[in-house]
C-alpha cells in the first residue's frame, strides 16, 4: 500500500527545495572568478549581513510561505478535485504560466518600488534585503518578514488564483519562478545561461539596482522588464570585463553623466 502525497503538499515543499538545490549549485560554480559579477572578497567584506543570517531569515520567510500555501489551497481546495478532472492542453498551461508570470511581475514591480519610494517602509523593511551589496544565490529571498509576506507570497497566491492554474500546475511555475529568482541573484553570468537568453532581466541586471547608482532603477522581478521601461525606471548597462577576472555590470553613459 502506498503513500500518497498531494499535489497540494509537493506544491509547498517542491519550491523551498529546489531554492536550496539551485543555491547550493550556484555557490559551487561562485568559485569560478571569471563568471562572477563581483569578487569573493568583495562578497565577503561589502556585505552588511552574516551569511549565517541570511540563512535564518529565508528559512524564516520560507516557513510563513508554506503556511500560507497551505491555507490556500486548503480553502481553494473544493476546486483542486474539479481542476484535476479538467483537460489542461498546453495552449492552457502556456496561458496560465504567462499570466502568472504577469501577475507576478507587476505586484513585484510596483510594490518593489512603492519600498523605495516610501522612507519609512524603505528604512524598516526593505534595507535589510539591501544589506546584500554583492548579491549571492541563497540571499535572493533574504527579505524583512513584512515584506516577504506582502511580496512573495502575496503576489504568488494572486498570480495562482488570477491565472487559474491547478495545484499541480503550480508545483512547476513556483518552482520555475524560484529558480529564476536564484539566478537573478546569483551573482554570475555563465555562458549559455537560458534565462539570459531569453529574459533581460537577469543578475547583471538586478545587480545594478543592488549598487548605490541603480536603487532608483531596475525594480522589475523575476521576470520581464517591461514596467521599468513602461515608466521610466529602466537603466540600460554594459557588461565589461574585470582586469582581475570576471564581469562588471556598469550604466551606460547617459546614466554616469547623471
Amino acid at each position: 500500500m502506498g503513500f500518497a502525497i498531494s499535489d497540494e503538499l509537493l506544491g509547498t515543499v517542491v519550491p523551498i527545495v529546489v531554492y536550496w538545490i539551485y543555491s547550493g549549485i550556484y555557490v559551487c560554480l561562485g568559485s569560478f572568478e571569471n563568471y562572477r559579477l563581483h569578487s569573493k572578497a568583495d562578497e565577503d567584506e561589502k556585505n552588511l549581513v552574516s551569511k549565517q543570517t541570511v540563512v535564518k531569515g529565508v528559512l524564516l520567510q520560507q516557513s510563513v510561505q508554506a503556511v500560507v500555501a497551505i491555507l490556500l489551497f486548503t480553502l481553494s481546495g473544493s476546486d483542486a478535485g474539479a481542476s484535476a478532472q479538467q483537460s489542461s492542453s498546453f495552449i492552457t498551461l502556456v496561458r496560465q504560466f504567462v499570466t502568472a508570470m504577469v501577475v507576478l511581475d507587476t505586484w513585484q514591480y510596483f510594490l518593489h518600488r512603492y519600498m523605495h519610494e516610501n522612507k519609512f517602509l524603505y528604512r524598516h523593511v526593505h534595507s535589510l534585503h539591501h544589506r546584500l551589496v554583492v548579491p549571492y544565490a541563497f540571499g535572493a529571498l533574504y527579505n524583512h518578514p513584512v515584506e516577504g509576506l506582502l511580496g512573495d507570497t502575496v503576489g504568488g497566491a494572486l498570480s495562482f488564483l488570477l491565472s487559474g492554474m491547478s495545484p499541480r500546475t503550480s508545483i512547476f511555475f513556483f518552482s520555475f519562478a524560484t529558480i529564476k529568482t536564484v539566478d537573478d541573484h546569483c551573482g554570475l553570468m555563465l555562458p549559455g545561461n537560458p534565462f539570459h537568453i531569453f529574459f533581460r532581466n537577469n543578475s547583471a541586471y538586478h545587480d545594478i539596482h543592488h549598487q548605490l547608482y541603480g536603487t532608483k532603477y531596475n525594480f522589475s522581478q523575476p521576470f520581464f522588464v517591461m514596467w521599468d521601461r513602461i515608466l521610466g525606471t529602466y537603466m540600460p548597462y554594459s557588461l565589461e570585463k574585470r582586469a582581475e577576472g570576471g564581469f562588471e555590470a556598469r550604466p551606460t553613459k547617459e546614466f554616469k553623466d547623471d
